[in-house]
Protein backbone atom coordinates (compact mmCIF):
# COMPACT_ATOMS: atom_id res chain seq x y z
CA UNK A 1 0.00 0.00 0.00
CA UNK A 2 1.69 3.58 -0.88
CA UNK A 3 1.36 6.04 1.64
CA UNK A 4 -0.29 9.58 2.01
CA UNK A 5 2.00 12.05 1.69
CA UNK A 6 0.92 15.70 2.91
CA UNK A 7 3.19 18.25 1.84
CA UNK A 8 2.64 21.63 3.57
CA UNK A 9 4.17 24.80 2.72
CA UNK A 10 3.18 28.48 2.24
CA UNK A 11 2.61 29.51 6.41
CA UNK A 12 1.99 32.36 7.89
CA UNK A 13 5.61 34.62 7.60
CA UNK A 14 7.63 36.52 5.15
CA UNK A 15 9.13 33.23 3.60
CA UNK A 16 5.75 32.32 2.45
CA UNK A 17 6.70 32.32 -1.12
CA UNK A 18 9.83 30.73 -0.73
CA UNK A 19 8.42 27.95 1.33
CA UNK A 20 5.64 27.44 -1.93
CA UNK A 21 9.02 27.00 -4.06
CA UNK A 22 10.37 24.14 -1.24
CA UNK A 23 7.41 22.41 -1.56
CA UNK A 24 6.87 22.30 -4.53
CA UNK A 25 10.54 20.59 -5.46
CA UNK A 26 9.53 18.44 -2.74
CA UNK A 27 6.30 17.03 -4.40
CA UNK A 28 8.64 16.96 -7.63
CA UNK A 29 10.75 14.63 -7.01
CA UNK A 30 8.67 12.55 -4.69
CA UNK A 31 8.86 8.77 -5.68
CA UNK A 32 5.34 8.39 -7.07
CA UNK A 33 5.75 5.03 -7.40
CA UNK A 34 6.58 4.50 -3.79
CA UNK A 35 4.26 7.28 -2.33
CA UNK A 36 0.79 9.40 -2.89
CA UNK A 37 1.77 13.09 -2.70
CA UNK A 38 -0.93 15.69 -1.75
CA UNK A 39 0.09 19.44 -1.37
CA UNK A 40 -1.19 21.42 1.34
CA UNK A 41 -1.18 24.84 1.47
CA UNK A 42 -1.11 26.89 4.58
CA UNK A 43 -2.12 30.32 5.02
CA UNK A 44 -3.70 32.91 7.65
CA UNK A 45 -6.86 32.59 5.26
CA UNK A 46 -6.91 28.54 4.91
CA UNK A 47 -6.13 25.37 4.63
CA UNK A 48 -6.34 23.47 1.45
CA UNK A 49 -5.51 20.65 -0.41
CA UNK A 50 -4.15 21.56 -4.31
CA UNK A 51 -4.17 19.28 -7.56
CA UNK A 52 -2.47 20.12 -10.66
CA UNK A 53 -4.87 22.58 -11.97
CA UNK A 54 -4.25 24.55 -8.58
CA UNK A 55 -8.04 23.71 -7.57
CA UNK A 56 -8.37 24.09 -3.80
CA UNK A 57 -10.01 21.42 -1.48
CA UNK A 58 -10.15 22.76 2.05
CA UNK A 59 -8.62 20.51 4.67
CA UNK A 60 -10.62 19.44 8.10
CA UNK A 61 -8.36 20.67 10.78
CA UNK A 62 -10.19 18.69 12.99
CA UNK A 63 -8.50 15.71 11.93
CA UNK A 64 -6.33 16.93 9.04
CA UNK A 65 -8.48 15.08 6.47
CA UNK A 66 -9.67 15.78 2.95
CA UNK A 67 -12.47 14.79 0.83
CA UNK A 68 -11.41 14.60 -2.90
CA UNK A 69 -14.12 13.14 -5.18
CA UNK A 70 -16.07 11.98 -2.18
CA UNK A 71 -13.07 9.60 -0.74
CA UNK A 72 -12.11 11.03 2.50
CA UNK A 73 -7.87 10.88 2.76
CA UNK A 74 -6.40 10.43 5.59
CA UNK A 75 -2.59 11.27 5.73
CA UNK A 76 -0.24 8.83 6.93
CA UNK A 77 2.87 10.90 7.10
CA UNK A 78 3.42 14.94 6.86
CA UNK A 79 6.24 16.53 5.06
CA UNK A 80 7.30 20.04 6.17
CA UNK A 81 8.29 22.37 3.77
CA UNK A 82 7.22 25.84 5.83
CA UNK A 83 9.40 28.15 6.58
CA UNK A 84 8.99 30.03 9.56
CA UNK A 85 5.75 30.72 11.76
CA UNK A 86 4.09 27.95 11.61
CA UNK A 87 6.10 25.23 10.30
CA UNK A 88 9.29 25.90 12.09
CA UNK A 89 8.42 27.46 15.24
CA UNK A 90 6.33 24.28 16.78
CA UNK A 91 3.22 25.16 16.14
CA UNK A 92 2.32 22.83 13.26
CA UNK A 93 4.36 20.27 14.99
CA UNK A 94 2.28 20.63 18.34
CA UNK A 95 -0.77 19.60 16.16
CA UNK A 96 0.46 16.74 14.69
CA UNK A 97 1.56 15.22 17.90
CA UNK A 98 -1.56 15.85 19.09
CA UNK A 99 -3.17 14.16 16.48
CA UNK A 100 -0.59 11.48 16.18
CA UNK A 101 0.58 11.76 12.69
CA UNK A 102 4.29 11.56 12.13
CA UNK A 103 5.67 14.45 10.23
CA UNK A 104 9.31 14.84 9.11
CA UNK A 105 10.98 17.69 10.92
CA UNK A 106 11.83 17.98 14.96
CA UNK A 107 9.55 17.67 17.21
CA UNK A 108 7.69 21.05 18.53
CA UNK A 109 10.45 21.62 21.61
CA UNK A 110 13.12 21.80 19.47
CA UNK A 111 11.63 23.79 17.15
CA UNK A 112 9.93 26.38 19.29
CA UNK A 113 13.93 26.39 20.82
CA UNK A 114 15.93 26.77 17.43
CA UNK A 115 13.47 29.12 15.75
CA UNK A 116 14.41 31.72 19.06
CA UNK A 117 18.09 32.64 18.11
CA UNK A 118 18.38 33.85 21.96
CA UNK A 119 16.98 30.91 23.46
CA UNK A 120 19.29 28.35 20.91
CA UNK A 121 22.20 30.00 21.76
CA UNK A 122 21.62 30.00 25.56
CA UNK A 123 21.10 26.71 25.44
CA UNK A 124 24.10 25.25 23.42
CA UNK A 125 26.60 27.54 25.09
CA UNK A 126 26.98 25.22 28.46
CA UNK A 127 27.94 22.59 25.51
CA UNK A 128 30.97 24.40 24.50
CA UNK A 129 28.84 26.00 21.42
CA UNK A 130 30.82 29.60 20.82
CA UNK A 131 28.08 32.38 19.55
CA UNK A 132 29.12 36.39 18.87
CA UNK A 133 28.36 38.51 22.56
CA UNK A 134 25.25 40.15 22.39
CA UNK A 135 22.67 42.17 23.66
CA UNK A 136 18.87 41.97 23.93
CA UNK A 137 15.80 44.23 23.45
CA UNK A 138 12.33 43.11 23.41
CA UNK A 139 9.39 45.85 22.62
CA UNK A 140 8.80 48.50 24.99
CA UNK A 141 12.23 48.33 26.48
CA UNK A 142 14.18 51.50 27.41
CA UNK A 143 17.11 51.81 24.25
CA UNK A 144 20.19 52.96 25.55
CA UNK A 145 21.96 52.74 22.56
CA UNK A 146 25.95 53.89 24.51
CA UNK A 147 24.93 50.20 26.64
CA UNK A 148 24.43 48.21 23.53
CA UNK A 149 27.58 49.84 21.52
CA UNK A 150 29.88 49.34 24.34
CA UNK A 151 28.88 45.19 25.03
CA UNK A 152 29.10 44.69 21.50
CA UNK A 153 30.66 47.05 19.46
CA UNK A 154 30.92 48.51 15.99
CA UNK A 155 29.89 47.20 13.34
CA UNK A 156 27.57 45.39 14.93
CA UNK A 157 24.35 43.14 13.28
CA UNK A 158 20.56 43.54 14.58
CA UNK A 159 18.00 40.99 13.93
CA UNK A 160 14.58 39.87 14.83
CA UNK A 161 14.91 37.01 17.29
CA UNK A 162 12.41 34.41 15.87
CA UNK A 163 12.45 35.17 11.15
CA UNK A 164 14.60 33.66 8.77
CA UNK A 165 15.75 34.34 5.40
CA UNK A 166 17.52 37.84 6.97
CA UNK A 167 14.14 39.51 7.40
CA UNK A 168 14.63 42.27 9.33
CA UNK A 169 18.59 42.19 9.49
CA UNK A 170 20.84 45.51 9.88
CA UNK A 171 24.50 45.88 9.66
CA UNK A 172 24.89 48.97 11.89
CA UNK A 173 28.68 50.83 11.40
CA UNK A 174 27.55 54.50 13.17
CA UNK A 175 25.79 54.37 16.27
CA UNK A 176 23.08 56.90 14.85
CA UNK A 177 22.09 54.24 12.83
CA UNK A 178 21.36 52.03 15.29
CA UNK A 179 17.52 53.61 16.12
CA UNK A 180 16.40 52.99 12.23
CA UNK A 181 17.61 48.94 12.47
CA UNK A 182 16.58 48.53 15.14
CA UNK A 183 12.92 50.01 14.07
CA UNK A 184 13.02 48.03 11.17
CA UNK A 185 13.62 44.83 13.54
CA UNK A 186 10.39 45.39 15.33
CA UNK A 187 8.89 45.21 12.51
CA UNK A 188 9.24 41.03 11.78
CA UNK A 189 9.23 40.68 15.74
CA UNK A 190 8.91 41.84 19.22
CA UNK A 191 12.17 40.30 20.39
CA UNK A 192 15.69 41.32 18.76
CA UNK A 193 18.95 40.46 18.83
CA UNK A 194 22.03 42.58 18.49
CA UNK A 195 24.89 40.97 18.13
CA UNK A 196 28.84 41.75 17.82
CA UNK A 197 30.67 41.42 14.11
CA UNK A 198 32.32 38.30 13.35
CA UNK A 199 34.81 39.12 10.76
CA UNK A 200 35.71 35.59 9.23
CA UNK A 201 34.57 33.14 6.76
CA UNK A 202 31.19 32.45 7.17
CA UNK A 203 29.96 28.52 6.50
CA UNK A 204 26.69 26.53 6.26
CA UNK A 205 26.30 23.28 7.59
CA UNK A 206 23.27 20.58 6.58
CA UNK A 207 22.91 17.89 9.65
CA UNK A 208 19.91 15.10 9.68
CA UNK A 209 19.28 11.99 10.42
CA UNK A 210 19.57 9.71 7.15
CA UNK A 211 18.85 5.80 7.45
CA UNK A 212 18.96 6.03 11.73
CA UNK A 213 22.24 8.07 12.09
CA UNK A 214 23.32 11.42 12.34
CA UNK A 215 25.30 12.97 9.34
CA UNK A 216 26.79 15.93 8.65
CA UNK A 217 26.56 17.18 4.91
CA UNK A 218 30.09 18.51 3.02
CA UNK A 219 30.51 21.92 3.93
CA UNK A 220 29.29 25.08 2.32
CA UNK A 221 31.23 28.36 1.99
CA UNK A 222 28.99 31.51 1.96
CA UNK A 223 31.08 34.75 -0.44
CA UNK A 224 28.38 37.53 -1.19
CA UNK A 225 28.60 40.38 -3.05
CA UNK A 226 26.41 41.83 -0.61
CA UNK A 227 27.64 43.78 2.95
CA UNK A 228 26.68 40.22 4.33
CA UNK A 229 24.14 37.26 3.22
CA UNK A 230 21.15 38.98 3.19
CA UNK A 231 17.79 38.38 1.66
CA UNK A 232 19.49 39.32 -1.88
CA UNK A 233 22.28 37.60 -1.41
CA UNK A 234 19.98 34.09 -0.39
CA UNK A 235 17.75 34.52 -3.02
CA UNK A 236 18.36 36.61 -5.89
CA UNK A 237 22.08 35.30 -6.87
CA UNK A 238 23.88 37.92 -5.19
CA UNK A 239 26.50 35.82 -3.38
CA UNK A 240 28.71 32.50 -4.14
CA UNK A 241 28.18 29.44 -2.29
CA UNK A 242 31.31 26.75 -2.38
CA UNK A 243 30.78 23.49 -1.50
CA UNK A 244 32.83 21.70 -0.39
CA UNK A 245 33.75 25.31 1.83
CA UNK A 246 37.59 25.70 1.55
CA UNK A 247 38.71 25.34 5.17
CA UNK A 248 41.53 23.69 6.99
CA UNK A 249 41.52 20.03 8.27
CA UNK A 250 41.53 21.82 11.89
CA UNK A 251 38.81 24.20 11.14
CA UNK A 252 36.45 21.08 9.18
CA UNK A 253 36.89 18.85 11.79
CA UNK A 254 36.12 21.74 14.47
CA UNK A 255 33.01 22.80 12.58
CA UNK A 256 31.83 19.02 11.92
CA UNK A 257 31.97 18.51 15.56
CA UNK A 258 30.35 21.57 16.68
CA UNK A 259 27.57 20.46 14.17
CA UNK A 260 26.75 17.63 15.08
CA UNK A 261 27.13 17.99 18.77
CA UNK A 262 24.63 20.39 18.91
CA UNK A 263 22.05 18.45 16.75
CA UNK A 264 22.78 15.30 18.91
CA UNK A 265 22.80 17.43 21.87
CA UNK A 266 19.03 19.02 21.28
CA UNK A 267 17.64 16.17 20.44
CA UNK A 268 17.11 16.85 16.79
CA UNK A 269 15.42 15.03 14.02
CA UNK A 270 15.24 15.69 10.46
CA UNK A 271 16.61 18.21 8.52
CA UNK A 272 18.67 21.47 9.84
CA UNK A 273 20.88 24.28 8.68
CA UNK A 274 23.49 25.68 10.88
CA UNK A 275 25.22 28.77 10.26
CA UNK A 276 28.86 29.25 11.70
CA UNK A 277 31.64 31.83 11.19
CA UNK A 278 35.16 31.19 11.75
CA UNK A 279 37.20 33.13 14.08
CA UNK A 280 40.68 31.64 13.86
CA UNK A 281 39.93 27.60 13.94
CA UNK A 282 37.04 28.27 15.91
CA UNK A 283 33.60 28.14 14.66
CA UNK A 284 31.25 30.26 16.13
CA UNK A 285 27.08 29.77 15.63
CA UNK A 286 24.59 32.29 14.58
CA UNK A 287 21.23 30.24 14.06
CA UNK A 288 20.16 26.55 13.47
CA UNK A 289 17.38 26.35 10.59
CA UNK A 290 15.25 23.13 11.32
CA UNK A 291 13.01 23.73 7.96
CA UNK A 292 15.63 24.80 5.48
CA UNK A 293 15.25 25.82 1.63
CA UNK A 294 14.62 22.32 -0.17
CA UNK A 295 14.81 24.24 -3.80
CA UNK A 296 17.56 22.91 -6.73
CA UNK A 297 19.50 25.96 -5.73
CA UNK A 298 18.93 25.48 -1.85
CA UNK A 299 22.40 24.73 -0.29
CA UNK A 300 21.07 21.25 1.61
CA UNK A 301 19.97 19.56 -1.08
CA UNK A 302 22.89 20.65 -3.18
CA UNK A 303 25.06 19.86 0.07
CA UNK A 304 23.00 16.55 -0.34
CA UNK A 305 23.96 15.88 -3.74
CA UNK A 306 27.44 16.45 -3.12
CA UNK A 307 27.45 13.54 -0.59
CA UNK A 308 25.85 11.29 -2.99
CA UNK A 309 22.46 11.74 -1.90
CA UNK A 310 19.79 12.55 -4.84
CA UNK A 311 16.50 14.56 -4.09
CA UNK A 312 13.97 11.53 -4.43
CA UNK A 313 16.11 9.78 -1.78
CA UNK A 314 16.24 12.78 0.42
CA UNK A 315 13.42 13.10 0.83
CA UNK A 316 11.98 9.63 0.77
CA UNK A 317 14.56 9.20 3.84
CA UNK A 318 12.86 11.89 5.40
CA UNK A 319 9.38 10.05 5.51
CA UNK A 320 10.61 6.68 6.28
CA UNK A 321 12.86 8.76 9.23
CA UNK A 322 9.28 10.17 10.19
CA UNK A 323 7.34 7.06 9.69
CA UNK A 324 9.92 5.27 12.59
Amino acid sequence: MKKNIAIIMGGYSSEYKISIKSGNVVFKYLDKQKFNAYRILISKEKWVCLDENEDETIVNRHDFSVKIQNQLVLFDCVFNAIHGTPGEDGLMQAYFALLGIPQTSCSHYQAALTFNKRDLLSTLKPYGIKAATSYYLNLGDAIDHFAIVEKVGLPCFVKANKAGSSFGISKVYKKEDLPAAIDKAFLEDDEIIIESFLNGTEVSVGVLTFKGKTMVLPLTEIITDNDFFDYEAKYEGKSEEITPARLTKTQEENIRYQAKKAYEVLKMKGFSRSEFIFIGNEPYMLEMNTTPGLTEESILPQQAQIAGISLPELFENAINEALK
